[in-house]
């Protein structure tokens, strides 16, 4: 079995994804489960985790039916409000649908360095672990030192690091500031899982190829481990600098000295085990 461990439906609408600028144009219409069926079929994944990409209820109850209706959807991670006084009632009742997973709010936006330490969002993610919810943390690198302080705060929420933190990704140089700080994460056991993903949109060269990225597989692997390390897509977004089958094989290669048990770990059992889903 193999399974996405985040990837994005939407209806686009310009207010709603303001972040989708004119240079993203491939992103600029609708993308839902008929899309992206066929994809998996063809790379042979077998499942798939929706992550919030609006920070939208309305965003959060849709993803909910896509998981009620088509079976490729094992898993939500929404958004709710989580600095709100009132998030509470929107966490209970989205809870009460065995889809959601998770939640997650876009911190990488957030130009406040103290963000993190705000006291009502501090709040709301405390909501979270009594509803055995996960939290993914969405970050840059220069997020890291604070998102170390926030989750040491919280040593009995389990977080999910999307993205390897978003590392840039020069040939020129490599980024040994998110190494250091990375690895300082990953000793924190609460943080569960790291996603492999969303990292070809952080490329800074014209091309990518897996040797330009095996550097940052190797911390990101050595950091977290074959049992905290899951694979992740990050579709559509992807399209902005890759189709979805040239990801998966890329990550093929990149994965292809683990052992048969890491191997089924990274591309399935972690993503099962960080966000509770069915077997």
């Amino acid at each position: 079995m193999r399974i996405d461990s985040h990837h994005h439906f939407w209806k686009y609408d310009a207010s709603e994804y303001a972040w989708i600028n004119d240079s993203m144009s491939v992103l600029k219409r609708d993308y839902g489960p008929s899309e992206l069926k066929p994809l998996c079929a063809a790379t042979g994944l077998d499942g798939v985790v929706s992550v919030q990409a609006s920070q939208s209820l309305l965003e959060t109850e849709r993803l909910i039916r896509y998981a009620e209706t088509e079976s490729l959807v094992q898993g939500v991670i929404g958004w709710v409000p989580l600095a709100s006084s009132g998030v509470g009632e929107d966490l209970d009742r989205l809870a009460m649908s065995p889809w959601l997973k998770g939640v997650r709010h876009v911190v990488q936006d957030e130009s406040d360095p103290e963000f993190l330490m705000g006291g009502a969002f501090n709040a709301g993610i405390r909501r979270l672990m009594q509803l055995k919810l996960t939290y993914d943390l969405l970050i840059y690198p220069w997020q890291l030192p604070a998102t170390i302080k926030f989750v040491d705060m919280h040593p009995e929420q389990p977080f999910v690091l999307d993205h390897i933190a978003k590392p840039e990704i020069d040939s020129t140089q490599f980024a040994s500031n998110w190494e250091t700080h990375l690895r300082e994460l990953a000793k924190r056991e609460h943080v569960i899982a790291c996603k492999f993903s969303g990292i070809v949109t952080e490329v800074r060269d014209a091309q990518w190829s897996v040797d330009l990225l095996q550097p940052y597989w190797n911390v990101a692997l050595d950091a977290f481990g074959p049992q905290r390390l899951m694979f992740g897509s990050d579709w559509p977004v992807i399209l902005l600098r890759s189709d979805y089958a040239r990801w998966v094989q890329a990550v093929e290669q990149l994965t292809r000295d683990l052992t048969t048990t890491e191997q089924a770990a990274f591309w399935s059992g972690n993503v099962q085990r960080a966000y509770r889903l069915a077997t």
